[in-house]
């Protein structure tokens, strides 16, 4: 198990080796990983790609998913590949969503297209009063 995400984290299943990992049928958010330093530090990981699916076993995994040359480039190797999956309880397609997008901004992993921003705006919640007496 590795946990992903701010402040506690998610409790993700594996890491595993992507190239011999056969998908389940079910919905889950995933993570691609990989080792940017196996030598000296080989249990860190880093995420490379966060996507969600409602059925992981159409995600075309291990390696004709859309980003997965991505993926190997920056491993090195299809062999230092790694997934690990999250099946978040109860949840369904947006709260898979929102949690995708979560890891996203975290990570920013180079392998999405698409980035988030985990940034607060002033206008979200107000100014702060405190200065004015």
């Amino acid at each position: 198990m590795i946990r992903l995400g701010s402040l506690a984290g998610y409790p993700f299943e594996g890491p595993r080796v992507l190239a011999g990992w056969t998908p389940p049928a079910v919905a889950a958010v995933y993570a691609v990983l990989y080792k940017p330093e196996p030598e000296t530090k080989p249990e860190r990981y880093a995420v490379t790609y966060v996507g969600h699916s409602d059925d992981l076993s159409a995600e075309r995994f291990p390696f004709r998913h859309p980003r997965a040359a991505c993926w190997v480039k920056r491993a090195g190797s299809r062999w230092k590949v790694y997934i690990a999956i999250y099946q978040v309880p109860g949840g369904g397609p947006a709260h898979r969503e929102q949690i995708a997008r979560e890891l996203i901004a975290v990570y920013q992993p180079r392998c999405n297209d698409q980035q988030y921003d985990q940034a607060w705006e002033e206008h979200w919640i107000g100014a702060n009063r405190t200065d004015q007496a």
